[in-house]
């Protein structure tokens, strides 16, 4: 019999954010998987490292940090099969993801690969964007509202064609394209309506206006604008 596929949300940052699941199963594992920026430590092992056994077998997936797909696709197919052996040794294996596996989560690469061949279970975690909002103290929706979250790195015209006919707005993997976001938020007469976190959760957490935010932003940040004055009441 083959073995299990856990994708485990580990929420997005903070360890006591884990869900009651991710622990058990993290605690109960004899395999773990997880990403590894190349250089670099796994955000992910970080988060879950409390409940890990010391004698769990871990298989860490080497992600360059390239903006081309091809080296990261090749790193998962290495990923991929590293844990489809030990799933056909008949070992379950816990993948570590950070947030929720299937919310911009690089568990779905795995999970594209080897759900076809093993039986697979997504345990879903808290995401960055129901975490930034809480930090920053800023209700996304209410009643019929719509939410559209955006990635930074789309053209400025893109964005700003979404953000104008949007009502709440989350922007995600801010990082290097911070400039630019806040240039357009600013054309759009939005600045004043924009919140910005980074490590949200963190011990390093900041969350300011966006007037306020650094000239530079890390990966893990985001942008919330919010365009209704107090829409939760």
């Amino acid at each position: 019999m083959s073995g299990k596929l856990y994708g485990v949300g580990l929420g997005p940052g903070d360890p006591d954010l884990m869900t009651l699941r991710a622990a058990r199963l993290v605690a109960g594992a004899r395999v773990l998987a997880y990403p590894v920026l190349e250089g670099g430590a796994s955000f992910a092992r970080a988060i879950a490292a409390r409940h890990i056994a010391p004698d769990a077998v871990e298989i860490p997936i080497n992600i360059p940090m390239s903006v081309a797909r091809a080296p990261a696709q090749a790193a998962y197919d290495v990923g991929a099969a590293a844990i489809a052996a030990a799933l056909e040794a008949g070992d379950d294996v816990v993948c570590l993801c950070e947030g929720d596996p299937f919310f911009y989560g690089s568990f779905m690469y795995l999970f594209a690969r080897l759900s076809a061949h093993f039986e697979v279970e997504v345990v879903p975690g808290v995401t960055s964007i129901t975490a930034g909002a809480a930090r920053a103290g800023r209700p996304l929706v209410a009643r019929n509202e719509r939410l559209t979250v955006l990635p930074g790195p789309l053209p400025e015209a893109e964005l700003a064609t979404r953000i104008e006919g949007a009502e709440s707005v989350v922007i995600m993997k801010v990082g290097r394209h911070l400039g630019k976001i806040r240039g357009v938020i600013e054309r759009l007469g939005l600045l004043d309506q924009a919140c910005y976190v980074a490590h949200a959760t963190l011990p390093n957490e900041l969350v300011v206006s966006l007037v306020d935010a650094p000239d530079k932003a890390p990966y893990f940040s985001m942008i919330l604008i919010t365009k209704g004055a107090d829409p939760w009441l």
